[in-house]
């Protein structure tokens, strides 16, 4: 063939062997460069400049140059083999244009034209050419820090998933033979290799598929797909690769794969920031788990969208631990967005057992009326009612700026709490209360305050509007601690209030007391409980019932109205003043009583002698034996 006889001549007269220029206007150049510089200088390789040893001789396998290719013979070239023409989407060959000048480089840019060519060299077989692939790459003398083989290819492409077949695969044959290393001043290099280029047999070093994973996602090797994740200015390009994403989302799947696959290239995300988004990939790429309280939330709306989980159940286990009287409220509102049944109970008990927290938590304004109404209905707030108003207050205040209701005046702030208001309890609280706060806040009605004054004041109770159900059943287990081992019996009452002081170790909350009932058979008592804050003298709950009494030792419940939250280590006084007949009464009382159950641990109450009138009730003998709780 003309070749072969080209290539004999060459080596006779120790001349080069001749490339030919490909661009779309000239097929057909076969001209030979006269400059020779020394084989064993790699550095005096000039741009254009040509070995003084012939081009080695392997078949269809050729050095890669991106604008020359080997002459095997005169043949005529197709325009669409030119440097000009464009390769597929991802960089591998085409099935039609055996020549693919479009380079990946993180997935963007092309190639510039004329890089330097790459030579063979072999210091022991100066003038014995490689046969082979193996032998090529096995002699070439440079090496660098770039990319490698992966920018070698068959019949003369230049891409940097070159190497690749026709479907995306690896040629195994071309790069089981050795390494091929572009020159470090290569501009090639400079142009086309992006830092987290992979390098050639990268494959070699991980030992399992978690760690070829994780590389995979650090690089952007053999990406095939790009996401434009966030909203201008801020959006970023993330590369990644369909078949990874297609196994481990249904939604993923069905955007590649299913009957309305998507033939974008580049795929819009707005509503998913970026760092959510590159969570979910690790996760996807490696099982990893790589969320904070400043992207948890993001992370686990992007976990949701794509329909992963694994992810999403990592998100609610990381707000479970991270939950708080600070966030509750906030993280109430998301899991009732997110539909996290689970995450919610756990907010909602949060608020229950820290209610004055979490209502001064700056999150509490911030939730949406729905998510309010939620919180208003239960019966487990540990807090009394006038407090639970002025929140509620501040609340609509909010709302009203949110709404350009401004000024928030009183008519504003009643037109924004809508239903809420039905939800708060006035009747729990007391008329003192009701006066110096609901009733002067304007955000009743005057029909509404008369009612409600109503209700303080006359017997029997008028019907209201408003529910009067008490909030006293805290979650968890109630609980009760008697402080007199025998009772005894005949203890009068003439008017004078029974008093005892008390502390404890940790914070409860007392839901009421356990009374003695009259020594003459079934009879209905009139009672007022208290519990002072000793230092203060500030009453914390309080409440008028009556109760029946079945004439036998038992004791009988007296409930507050709401939960009083008592604080450790810090003395209040338990106060009962009792309207009936004589009751029994406990002795032989206890000083300090340690109180363990298996759900909440270990309570240890201190009883102590209340001076002053107290009606003869004294650590060892007399009325109140029982405090009732919740831990």
């Amino acid at each position: 063939m003309d070749g072969d006889k080209n290539r004999k001549d060459g080596q006779a007269k120790n001349k080069q062997c001749p490339y030919q220029k490909c661009n779309a206007s000239q097929t057909t150049t076969n001209q030979p460069t006269n400059q020779t510089p020394s084989p064993q200088s790699p550095e005096s390789y000039a741009e254009g400049s040509q070995p003084s040893s012939p081009s080695p001789d392997f078949g269809q396998h050729v050095l890669p140059c991106s604008d020359m290719s080997p002459q095997p013979g005169p043949t005529l070239r197709d325009h669409r083999h030119s440097l000009s023409g464009l390769g597929t989407a991802n960089g591998a060959m085409s099935a039609t244009s055996p020549v693919n000048a479009v380079v990946k480089a993180s997935s963007t840019g092309t190639l510039s034209s004329a890089p330097p060519p790459f030579h063979a060299h072999n210091s022991k077989r100066e003038n014995k050419l490689p046969t082979t692939v193996g032998d090529c790459v096995s002699n070439f003398p440079f090496s660098c820090s770039g990319p490698l083989v992966n920018n070698f290819v068959r019949s003369g492409s230049c891409s940097a998933n070159a190497g690749k077949t026709a479907n995306g695969g690896f040629d195994a044959d071309l790069f089981a033979s050795g390494h091929i290393f572009f020159p470090q001043s290569s501009p090639l290099l400079a142009a086309s290799t992006p830092q987290n280029q992979a390098v050639y047999n990268w494959q070699a070093t991980k030992t399992s598929v978690k760690e070829r994973l994780t590389y995979l996602y650090n690089t952007d090797t053999m990406t095939d797909i790009q996401f434009k994740v966030g909203k201008p200015p801020a959006h970023q390009i993330i590369s990644a690769h369909k078949f990874i994403l297609s196994i481990g989302s249904a939604v993923f799947d069905a955007l590649f794969n299913g009957r309305l696959a998507t033939s974008d290239s580049i795929i819009e995300i707005p509503d998913v920031e970026p760092a959510a988004f590159s969570a979910l990939l690790r996760f996807l790429y490696t099982d990893d788990v790589q969320i904070g309280p400043e992207t948890v939330m993001t992370t686990l709306y992007t976990a949701k969208k794509y329909a992963v989980p694994a992810l999403e159940r990592a998100c609610v286990e990381f707000l479970k631990r991270n939950l708080s009287s600070d966030n509750a409220f906030m993280l109430l509102t998301q899991a009732r967005l997110f539909d996290e049944p689970q995450l919610a109970a756990l907010c909602l008990e949060t608020i229950d057992k820290n209610t004055s927290e979490a209502l001064a938590a700056d999150g509490f304004t911030d939730i949406d009326l729905d998510t309010l109404c939620v919180v208003l209905e239960r019966d487990t707030l540990g807090i009394r009612e006038c407090k639970l108003f002025s929140a509620v207050c501040r609340w609509a205040e909010a709302e009203c700026l949110r709404q350009n209701l401004i000024p928030p005046t009183s008519e504003n702030q009643r037109r924004v709490l809508s239903k809420a208001l039905r939800l708060i309890r006035f009747p729990l609280m007391t008329v003192e209360e009701f006066a110096m706060g609901s009733a002067q806040s304007g955000i009743l009605e005057d029909r509404e305050v008369v009612e409600l004054f109503l209700y303080f004041t006359v017997n029997p109770k008028p019907s209201i509007s408003f529910l009067d159900v008490p909030r006293c059943c805290l979650t968890g287990k109630e609980q009760v601690v008697s402080r007199f081992c025998q009772i005894e019996s005949r203890w009068g009452y003439s008017g004078t209030s029974d008093r005892i002081r008390f502390m404890v170790n940790r914070r409860i909350y007392v839901v009421g007391f356990g009374l003695y009932g009259s020594i003459h058979g079934p009879t209905e008592y009139s009672v007022n409980i208290q519990i002072i804050h000793m230092d203060s003298t500030k009453v914390m709950g309080s409440n008028d019932p009556t109760f029946q009494c079945d004439g036998t030792t038992s004791t009988f419940r007296v409930m507050f109205k709401e939960p009083v939250e008592i604080l450790p280590n810090t003395s209040y006084i338990a106060c009962a003043t009792l309207k009936g007949p004589d009751s029994y009464y406990g002795s032989k009382g206890l000083r300090k009583v340690t109180h363990e159950s298996v759900s909440s641990g270990k309570v240890t109450f201190q009883f102590t002698y209340a001076a002053g009138n107290n009606n003869g009730t004294s650590v060892e003998d007399g009325q109140i034996p029982e405090i009732i709780f919740y831990t």
